[in-house]
């Protein structure tokens, strides 16, 4: 679900302009899943631009006061998750914790990272959203040390309907700043895609593991 949509569609074009995100239909980019795909999209490049981090810690935080006011602790995904958590944890006077997709083989070995304690509610920070897997993960790491996870919240997401069973079935509730539908109409909108390919990237959304047919 979109946190705020006019601030959605604001944050599309942005992603677009600073090429964080970029729409290439007919020269697909190839994901370590092996599927193809028009679209890649690189938030971590949001931390160059001051102004617009800001903007998104700014939306993050609002939603998640209004939202999960017994928030406890914001918990980051690692890495991309990490910079944005701790601007929230910042503006809410929050601890904050980040989490690895697994736990680090020296050391002490620890998954998680920071101030998180049994009984404590958390929210994980996500920088986007595509199969669900490692939002998860991070849901379930939380929740084995008996931290409450009361939702996820991502820059964007890419709206697959697995990613969203995935979540509805583990109970976990996950709202995003903009997701693709949003980009899709900003970026034909502002030049960024033709209008006629937008049936081509709207099959791709329906099923990434085949598309496009033949290639």
């Amino acid at each position: 679900m979109i946190i705020n949509p006019t601030f959605a569609k604001e944050l599309a074009i942005s992603l677009l302009e600073i090429n964080a995100v970029i729409l290439r239909p007919h020269t697909p980019f190839r994901w370590t899943s092996g599927w193809n795909s028009p679209i890649y999209c690189d938030n971590r490049l949001t931390l160059r631009f001051p102004e617009l981090r800001a903007k998104i810690a700014d939306e993050f935080t609002a939603f998640i006061r209004e939202t999960y006011p017994d928030t406890d602790v914001i918990a980051g995904t690692s890495t991309a998750g990490i910079p944005h958590a701790a601007w929230i944890a910042d503006r809410m006077n929050k601890p904050m914790a980040y989490v690895r997709s697994k736990p680090k083989q020296h050391g002490t070995t620890n998954q998680i990272e920071g101030g998180i304690q049994k009984g404590e509610k958390a929210v994980i920070i996500e920088d986007l959203v595509s199969t669900g897997e490692s939002a998860i993960s991070v849901a379930k790491a939380l929740q084995f040390i008996g931290v409450e996870v009361l939702g996820i919240v991502s820059i964007f997401n890419y709206g697959f309907t697995q990613a969203a069973s995935r979540f509805e079935e583990k109970e976990l509730k996950v709202n995003a700043l903009t997701n693709y539908d949003t980009l899709l109409e900003a970026g034909v909108k502002f030049g960024f895609v033709a209008q006629k390919d937008l049936e081509l990237l709207t099959a791709w959304r329906q099923d990434p593991e085949t598309w496009p047919k033949g290639l």
